[in-house]
């Protein structure tokens, strides 16, 4: 199988329940592409990365997901614009001996955000977390002139933490995105601690955890008449993009 003319895959830390592998298996199968297989790569430690690079000479492409889309910037040799200004990275391109990260996070949120949620000059938002996901969003936001509050469970600079979440403030936006892995199976029970009897009609929540299909933040918010979606369009979109980025 790994000999493959072209091989493509994803490096992470767990990924047993890997949306990837899935979907480009199948693509390669629905689309007739050939000498084509997508496998994973389970890395206990970034610093296994090159050694993963030498073990496999025919990889053309990969996804990097939780926890490295920002320890694998050293391992680059370069990074697209979008990749640099975002500082996370979740797609790497083989070019000619080269590697050269990507993002392509930040176009498939805001390609599914621009579906669910209906930007407006006043519109505000709060993103949870800080992550490399969490940055792809703030990007997004940003590219749409949408104002942004970033949540984390440590005061740091730039954030407020879920203990300053008052009733003002959770009136004032209207867009809550989940950028943590907060409620991802196995802990579907799990929900980041936002104030849920403040969520009312006017509120859209966005997760992009996308296993459980319908998360704890998500059941909660829907409880409150607050609109909600998971990530699974964010992946397929932003799935696509990272393969226009392998082929071009």
């Amino acid at each position: 199988m790994e000999r493959a003319e072209n091989l493509y895959g994803l490096i992470g830390f767990k990924l047993s329940h890997s949306f990837s592998q899935r979907y480009f298996t199948e693509k390669f199968k629905a689309e007739d592409i050939p000498n084509s297989v997508y496998q994973l790569f389970e890395l206990d430690a970034i610093s296994e990365f090159p050694a993963l690079i030498q073990r496999h000479p025919n990889l053309r492409g990969l996804n990097v997901t939780i926890p490295y889309k920002e320890a694998i910037l050293p391992f680059l040799d370069d990074l697209s614009p979008a990749a640099a200004e975002i500082g996370a990275v979740n797609v790497i391109k083989f070019d000619q001996g080269r590697l050269i990260g990507h993002n392509s996070d930040y176009q498939g949120f805001m390609q599914s955000l621009q579906g669910f949620y209906h930007c407006h000059p006043q519109s505000k938002a709060l993103v949870l977390g800080t992550g490399g996901a969490a940055k792809a969003v703030m990007a997004a936001l940003g590219y749409l002139n949408i104002s942004y509050q970033v949540v984390s469970r440590e005061r740091k600079a730039g954030t407020i933490t879920y203990q300053d979440l008052t009733p003002s403030l959770m009136t004032a936006v209207s867009l809550i995105v989940n950028a943590s892995p907060v409620g991802t199976f196995p802990n579907m029970q799990d929900a980041p601690a936002i104030p849920y009897a403040l969520l009312s009609s006017h509120h859209y929540l966005y997760d992009l955890v996308y296993n459980p299909a319908v998360t704890e933040f998500m059941k909660r918010g829907q409880a409150m008449g607050a609109k909600t979606i998971n990530g699974y369009e964010m992946l397929c979109l932003q799935a696509e993009v990272a393969w226009q980025i392998w082929n071009s």
